[in-house]
């Protein structure tokens, strides 16, 4: 489960944004607070999930040690 949500961390934020924003406009009754508080968590979730995908861009711009399995033959 931790490499399926490290894998899709950008996908599932997307999902989770949407969500949020389908509930805050289709349901009346939430208070303004609550919507405010998920917005901010979903602030801090973006930022998290922005440093997961600079993460793994750094790690595939990084040259390998070793060769491709090509480059051997």
């Amino acid at each position: 489960m931790g490499t399926f949500i490290y894998t899709h961390s950008s996908r599932l934020f997307t999902i989770a944004a949407a969500a949020i924003a389908l509930v805050a406009y289709f349901v009346d009754d939430l208070p303004q607070a609550l919507i405010l508080g998920l917005v901010g968590a979903i602030l801090g979730t973006g930022e998290v999930v922005q440093r997961v995908e600079d993460g793994k861009t750094k790690a595939a711009a990084v040259p390998s040690a070793t060769p491709p399995p090509s480059a051997v033959a």
